[in-house]
């Protein structure tokens, strides 16, 4: 076998390695999906995150001036953005935490005897 054999051969090799390489890249057709990302400016935090029940894309507005949050959905077969969830953090700051009687340590809770 001469060397010019043999170099083709090996450039043989490497291109169908290369060809095989670009046709898988080519064919996943997964979509890009921006999960994670967070922005803020002013008194406003936005963040996108996603539901795996539906596949659902959602978008989470926080405004830190008013303590409270709205997650807004988008219906990709009506292609609009609607309000999927509001939430007052300010309540859940004022709501009591009730003691979980299956924890050691927490008082247990007084019943009523007759």
């Amino acid at each position: 076998m001469d060397s010019k054999k043999l170099a083709i051969g090996v450039l043989s090799t490497t291109a169908t390695i290369l060809l095989v390489g670009v046709v898988l890249l080519h064919s996943r057709s997964e979509e890009a999906r921006g999960e994670g990302m967070t922005t803020s400016g002013g008194g406003y935090i936005v963040t996108v995150g996603s539901l795996s029940r539906n596949d659902e894309e959602l978008i989470y507005v926080i405004d830190t001036s008013t303590d409270k949050m709205i997650a807004y959905r988008f219906d990709a077969s009506r292609r609009q953005i609607d309000i999927f969830q509001g939430i007052d953090f300010a309540e859940l700051k004022r709501a009591p935490v009730p003691a979980d009687p299956q924890q050691p340590g927490q008082p247990k809770p007084r019943t009523r005897q007759p």
